[in-house]
């Protein structure tokens, strides 16, 4: 009888729609079917999932791992429209940053464009940056510059690269120092 119960649960979860619970989800087939990316104690990328990659990077991937994933992903797309953004390290600027900043409106097309964070619960745009292709700070390969050249911190640089469809990974240099110093890692993700 138990037999039975399980295997009428798995041809239930399978007729309902609900394959995550064995391993793969219908979102990552949306996603094209791309495999989770697991870099090891919890730290993974799940194309079909952009709200349980965003946690691991946050949660669960060291700095070591944060910095394997930028240096594996390509440049990836370009981020346009609204995205929600978090900070991941330095641990300590993570719990209060929410208050300050919550993402960034992209305003650019395939080749790039400019954006304006989004400051505080009331969604302010503010800190204009110009966006486009250039080499990383930390390997060289493409990334999208996000360059704050016009805003209030011309000395602030970032760069990311699209990490899963849907979700950018990244660094925010100062760029007045030799070398460049890192100043946070962050992650955008569309709502």
């Amino acid at each position: 009888m138990c037999t039975n119960r399980a295997l009428l649960f798995v041809v239930l979860a399978f007729s309902l729609g609900f394959p995550s619970l064995f391993g793969t989800s219908s979102a990552a087939a949306d996603a094209g079917g791309a495999a989770v990316s697991d870099y090891g104690a919890g730290c993974f990328l799940d194309p079909g999932n952009r709200a349980a990659t965003v946690d691991s990077l946050r949660f669960r991937c060291s700095a070591e791992q944060q910095d394997a994933i930028f240096d594996d992903a390509p440049r990836g797309a370009v981020p346009m429209g609204v995205k929600n953004g978090w900070v991941i390290r330095p641990m300590s600027i993570r719990s209060w940053a929410p208050a300050l900043w919550n993402g960034k409106t992209f305003y650019t097309n395939p080749d790039g464009g400019y954006l304006m964070n989004r400051l505080t619960a009331a969604d302010i745009e503010a800190w204009p940056a110009d966006v486009y292709t250039a080499p990383a700070i930390l390997d060289g390969g493409p990334t999208w510059a996000l360059d704050y050249a016009p805003s209030p911190t011309p000395e602030i640089y970032d760069e990311i690269r699209e990490i899963t469809p849907g979700v950018w990974f990244g660094y925010s240099w100062r760029r007045d120092t030799d070398p460049p110093t890192m100043v946070l890692s962050f992650a955008l993700a569309t709502p």
